[in-house]
């Protein structure tokens, strides 16, 4: 019963997975936003994922359900319907909202401290943790004072009743 139980359960989460990793990601893109055109619509969906939601700042506007990113779907897409080449759209878009609208932001002047910010943060931190080795005095093992007569026969009374009665005289 249990092995039948085991093997049950084992077959559903084999199932659950297959289900989970055959499933497609889910975008945003609202069905009344597709295009007719397939190989624009795969123009829209490559452009889409590399422009940032600017409410979300973390996803693209293809994953964002924000309403401004839904709009700029639809911007992305009606560009490329008047004609625009994919570089055309994306300096459309860079034009209106900046290169902070891009996922991946070119390295120029207005973005060198996007670039710059994670090593000075890595040379920071590399800093206070040397400095932080520096001012810690080196651990050295500190070496006890004998002890005295009475102290030697307070442990030698201690040892003793902690062993119970003497067994050494039989």
């Amino acid at each position: 019963m249990v092995t039948l139980w085991r093997a049950t359960l084992s077959a559903l989460i084999g199932v659950m997975f297959l289900a989970a990793a055959g499933t497609p990601p889910v975008f945003a893109v609202q069905p009344d936003e597709v295009l007719s055109d397939a190989s624009l619509e795969k123009r829209a969906r490559s452009l889409s994922a590399g422009l940032r939601c600017l409410v979300c700042q973390n996803q693209s506007i293809d994953d964002s359900d924000a309403p401004l990113a839904k709009d700029l779907r639809v911007l992305v897409r009606e560009r490329l319907v008047a004609g625009d080449s994919d570089q055309q759209v994306i300096d459309y878009v860079v034009a209106r909202y900046g290169d902070f609208v891009l996922l991946k932001p070119p390295m120029n002047t207005h973005t060198m401290l996007l670039w710059i910010a994670p090593l000075l943060a890595l040379a920071g931190a590399v800093v206070v943790i040397l400095r932080g080795m520096r001012a810690q005095p080196p651990t050295t093992i500190a070496t006890a004072a004998p002890l005295s007569a009475r102290e030697e026969e307070e442990l030698d009374r201690l040892i003793k009743s902690s062993r119970g009665p003497d067994t050494s005289s039989r």
